[in-house]
């Protein structure tokens, strides 16, 4: 991309600076990457393309030159299991078997042939994800997803056969509520997977089932090995030579264990998190070199590392890298294979060569070059919170290399509250927190209390809180920088989505501390999301709220849209009109207690889009509204060319 001649910094009021990252250049050019595969000396993963209408489409590296699409348009790889997915193709000895997003069948796409459906047409109402192949039997092992029926969904284990299974698929585990993590030994002789019930979510307390499985296929014996209700388990993975490992955070820490003849081995204690919350399916954080060497991924203090364990031994030694976001690892007894995010680069594919320590992107997810005197490097910082604790955050000051604030001006500050609220935000480049940095306003990302990377202790910090102790240490993060001199309290704004957005709602109508904010398809309702969400999160609320509809007072009282008239700050709603976890009827009706009142809001829906926007269009769109509407409220204009949007109450 072009820069700016090298000049005097011009002094210009925050908010107004011309940034050359722009709304275009965030969705013109960059693509996601996700859910990598090895097959043999091949690599596979999945690129989802803001250009194509949020696709995701499946590529293959061969031998480390040649890039090719396994799956051209219209086949789009995605699963709607749980709604949010993963897990959704498989490779095997160069064929591929993947889930196609419209009809949510199985497809087989064997070397340069057309995909072919193995599953059969329900519309939509059978779905699979995270298989993993039984060739002695030719079969996928996988989760299937039944809303052939008007009762909740029934979850599964199920065989497909590869050559074409008309009764879309049989089952073989059955009686919980949700399954995940199909994982069959080296022989084939035993099959080992996850298991949980309502009104547990995975990184509440899940459980590790092992079966033998028969000649014929069918399982015997089974029996749960580990976890529970109070215990998560996490990656079920047999090593090279048949030892079954896993991640328990039964020491308060996701850490390593072995499976060995009726004993749980601790393999590594480490005040770590080797476990990540399993939103998705696939997810992976270690993986074997050797029967006895695994290289895996760990979190302290909000930070990626890389770290090397003989299991035999317990040697253990950090592996050196410039990333400090690492997941989805893949390995072979050559070659480590990882999705990575650093602060000063774009999130790629990464490969690490074993023997020489070299890492070398094998794809990244723009290739443009931002010089650095556009980046604003996110600084870790911990601050004090409600109840004499402390929470955790990165702070990104302004930065262009081409402007300067007036003398004595000090930011306006945008507060980020992530999504989950169980997930966690990390150090990783990301050009929409520049987008804001670039453009002379601070940024403030938020790992409230709830969130992972810190202990099971911190993530349970919100059971019985939500909306309460995210809401506080978004407020109490503000209040710190503006403490330490570094932003302007008349100019704090909070923004986020899902349950991020929640949380901004909830910051406005609870609370005083900032001027503005935007909530992206957030929950203003939380009955209402208790009562018409999907079943993965139907009992959710649960533990971060109380019992429904036992403690429906709580809802009430937890819910923004009861308690509109205490908002005293303009806000701006932006909503996909398919969302089917965050229904648009909770956002419109936020919408119009709020313009009842008086105060400046405004309302943007998106067609086509569902929970989180995919679409280039809708993306850029959303992020210039966003930026359009605090101008208005603070009365500075940006120097982008933004078409405007109607602000009630203001226009």
């Amino acid at each position: 991309m072009s820069t700016f001649a090298p000049r005097t910094p011009i002094v210009a009021p925050y908010g107004t600076w011309q940034s050359p990252i722009t709304a275009d250049l965030i969705v013109g050019q960059a693509i996601g990457l996700s859910q990598i595969a090895l097959d043999g000396d091949d690599t596979y993963w999945i690129e989802s393309r803001p250009s194509e209408g949020g696709r995701y489409t499946l590529i293959r590296l061969r031998g480390g030159a040649c890039q090719e699409e396994i799956t051209p348009a219209p086949f789009n790889v995605r699963t709607r299991v749980h709604e949010y997915g993963g897990g959704a193709y498989l490779v095997h000895g160069g064929t591929v078997y993947f889930s196609n997003f419209d009809d949510q069948r199985l497809y087989r796409a064997a070397e340069d042939s057309t995909p072919m459906p193995i599953t059969p047409e329900t519309g939509a109402r059978l779905r699979y994800a995270d298989a993993v192949m039984d060739a002695q039997r030719r079969r996928l092992i996988c989760v299937r997803e039944d809303h052939t029926s008007s009762r909740e969904p029934i979850h599964t284990l199920v065989a497909v056969r590869c050559d074409g299974d008309d009764c879309g698929g049989a089952t073989l585990v059955a009686g919980h509520d949700f399954y995940a993590a199909p994982r069959l030994s080296p022989d084939g002789t035993r099959l080992a997977w996850l298991a949980w019930n309502h009104p547990n979510m995975p990184w509440d307390g899940t459980e590790l089932w092992l079966a033998e499985v028969s000649a014929d296929g069918t399982l015997s014996n089974p029996r749960r090995v580990a976890g529970g209700a109070r215990e998560s388990i996490f990656q079920p993975e047999w090593s090279p030579d048949g030892g079954l490992h896993f991640v328990s955070d039964r020491s308060g820490w996701w850490n390593l264990y072995r499976w060995r003849d009726g004993e749980i081995q601790a393999l590594h204690p480490m005040a770590a998190e080797f476990g990540e919350p399993q939103w998705t399916f696939g997810q992976r954080t270690y993986a074997f070199i050797t029967p006895s060497l695994i290289i895996c991924a760990y979190t302290q203090d909000g930070i990626k590392h890389l770290g090397l364990l003989d299991t035999e031994t317990g040697a253990w030694r950090e592996i050196a890298s410039p990333y400090t976001a690492i997941s989805n690892l893949c390995a072979d007894g050559k070659r480590l294979v990882f999705h990575a995010g650093a602060p000063d680069q774009f999130a790629a594919i990464v490969q690490y060569d074993i023997a020489s320590g070299a890492f070398t992107p094998l794809k990244q997810a723009s290739d443009l070059q931002i010089d650095p005197g556009y980046i604003s490097i996110g600084q870790p910082i911990t601050f004090p919170t409600t109840d004499g604790l402390s929470a955790h955050a990165f702070f990104y000051p302004p930065r262009n290399r081409d402007y300067v604030a007036p003398e004595g001006e000090r930011p306006p500050l945008l507060v980020i509250s992530h999504g989950g609220p169980t997930g966690a935000t990390t150090h990783a480049l990301s050009l929409k927190v520049q987008f804001w940095t670039s453009r002379g306003i601070a940024v403030l990302d938020v790992n409230y209390g709830g969130s992972t990377g810190y202990g099971r202790a911190y993530r349970e910090r919100l059971n019985g809180q939500w909306g309460i102790v995210d809401v506080d240490d978004c407020v109490n993060g503000a209040r710190y920088l503006v403490q330490q001199g570094l932003v302007d309290g008349e100019r704090l704004m909070i923004s986020g989505g899902s349950a991020g957005g929640y949380t901004t709602l909830c910051a406005l109508a609870f609370r005083n501390a900032f001027k503005a904010g935007t909530s992206y398809y957030g929950v203003s309702d939380a009955e209402a999301l208790a009562r018409d969400t999907h079943k993965f999160e139907s009992r959710y609320l649960d533990r971060l709220i109380g019992p429904y509809p036992e403690r429906r007072d709580l809802y009430a009282q937890r819910s923004p849209i009861h308690f509109a008239d205490r908002i005293s700050a303009p806000l701006l709603l932006l909503q996909g009109l398919e969302d089917v976890i965050v229904p648009p009827s909770q956002s419109e009706a936020m919408f119009n207690a709020v313009r009842a009142k008086g105060l400046p809001t405004a309302y943007l829906t998106f067609a086509g889009e569902q929970h989180g926007f995919r679409k280039a269009k809708n993306i850029k769109r959303a992020l210039e509204a966003e930026l359009y509407f605090y101008g208005r409220v603070f009365g500075f204009t940006p120097a982008d060319p933004i078409a405007p949007i109607r602000i009630e109450n203001l226009d």
